[in-house]
């Protein structure tokens, strides 16, 4: 019975892990993710309300739209700790992230928008049969953050910006229970929405005529489902321990992000951007479980995770070849924040790099094409989740495509 009440404590744990880490590739804007998602310190379009607010009032223009999509194609492979030789590999559905950014220029000064992206979600899917199927099967996880932003220039070199961000959040995730069905295992599935609530605000400078930085705030944004389904396939002799219409309440916090990125002008058609990202993973520090109804062999669950602050570095780049097309190049690596001995199949958290190109196709003077492409590979990770021991070594990687539209009037 202990062995159970482990592996259903450690079956709540994913659908905080996906959101956490997963593929966490932060596809805010075509443009910026061509240059490897820099944007603090650039002028890239109204997508700066996510990147930097307070650039938004030194945006050339009267009327700024842009929307995008990207199709995330996702793979992790699992081979077990030796002396086995099992092996496995995910089938995940394709993850359709997606953005939107519209603003308006009030006056000289100040410029108003709204934005609406999808910074956190992840689709995996293991075998139902495979060897870690009482830690998952499969997960489907969305946000969508929704920024009313204003942005004010204090001087000819310096604005300000910001705005509430809310958020809205749904998790359906499953996996296998170590209780005999007649075809097969028994199961569990947690369902939820929820809402919750963050800010954004940034700093832009123009420090001179070829030289821009600014510094971006985004807060932790503190997730909570309440009264979520907890639905359980089981044994009719077991079912009494599993009363039916059950719920679930538990909260995880989404980290903090301060960002310091600047660009550089190198020659009238070279631009180079930096930005450095610091990531506060310690606000995750233990997810508490809570079940509306409890028996002996259904608890309510204390977890530690034990994240830690992490870092990441990008770089990025962009060439106007000619008066119509932009190309641009990027590159990043992001420190995975999950610890020693807690590492679980459904995001196999390792330390990525990422490498993306792109470019930007002017139609006309105001409506422009923009594309990306991003692969990302993840470090081999030779690790596991310590409270059942399922070790072994992960590997994951990611193409994403993306494409969008930028209007200017």
């Amino acid at each position: 019975m202990k062995h159970f009440i482990l592996t259903l404590a450690a079956f709540v744990l994913l659908g905080a892990t996906v959101m956490a880490e997963g593929f966490q590739v932060n596809l805010q804007g075509q443009k910026q993710t061509g240059m490897g998602h820099t944007g603090t310190g650039l002028l890239l379009g109204p997508s700066s309300i996510h990147f930097n607010p307070g650039a938004l009032s030194f945006l050339e223009g009267n009327i700024f739209l842009s929307a995008g999509v990207s199709g995330v194609f996702s793979n992790n492979s699992f081979v077990k700790k030796q002396p086995s030789v099992y092996k496995a590999e995910s089938d995940n559905p394709v993850g359709t992230p997606f953005s939107f950014y519209g603003a308006m220029r009030l006056n000289e000064k100040l410029v108003v928008g709204i934005g609406a992206n999808s910074p956190y979600g992840n689709s995996l899917k293991w075998d139902d049969d495979w060897d870690g199927r009482y830690l998952i099967q499969n997960i489907s996880l969305k946000a969508i953050y929704v920024q009313p932003t204003i942005s004010y220039a204090i001087t000819p070199n310096i604005s300000v910006g910001g705005g509430p961000v809310f958020a809205f959040g749904s998790v359906d995730l499953a996996k296998a229970l170590p209780l005999q069905l007649v075809d097969g295992d028994g199961d569990v599935n947690l369902n939820g929405t929820t809402t919750a609530f963050g800010y954004n605000v940034g700093i832009f400078f123009k420090v001179s005529p070829r030289f821009t930085a600014g510094i971006n705030y985004r807060s932790k944004v503190l997730m909570k489902v309440d009264g979520g389904d907890a639905t359980f396939f089981v044994p009719a002799s077991m079912a009494s321990n599993f009363p039916g219409n059950n719920t679930f309440s538990a909260e995880l916090p989404m980290p903090s992000n301060l960002t310091f990125g600047i660009g550089l002008k190198a020659t009238d058609k070279l631009l180079f951007a930096f930005d450095l990202q610091h990531v506060g993973w310690s606000d995750y520090q233990d997810l508490n479980f809570d079940f509306k109804e409890n028996t002996a062999a259904l608890q309510d669950s204390h977890n530690p995770r034990n994240f830690t602050n992490t870092m990441i570095y990008r770089l990025g780049a962009e060439y106007e070849a000619t008066s119509f097309l932009k190309l641009r190049a990027g590159v990043y690596y992001d420190e995975t924040p999950i610890p020693e001995d807690y590492l679980t199949p459904e995001t196999p958290g390792t330390n990525k790099t990422g490498i993306s190109v792109g470019f930007s196709w002017s139609l006309n003077d105001k409506l422009t094409v923009d594309a990306s492409l991003l692969h990302i590979a993840g470090q081999t990770r030779e690790d596991g989740y310590a409270p059942l021991n399922f070790y072994g070594t992960y590997e994951s990687s990611a193409w994403i495509p993306g494409v969008g539209l930028s209007w200017v009037f």
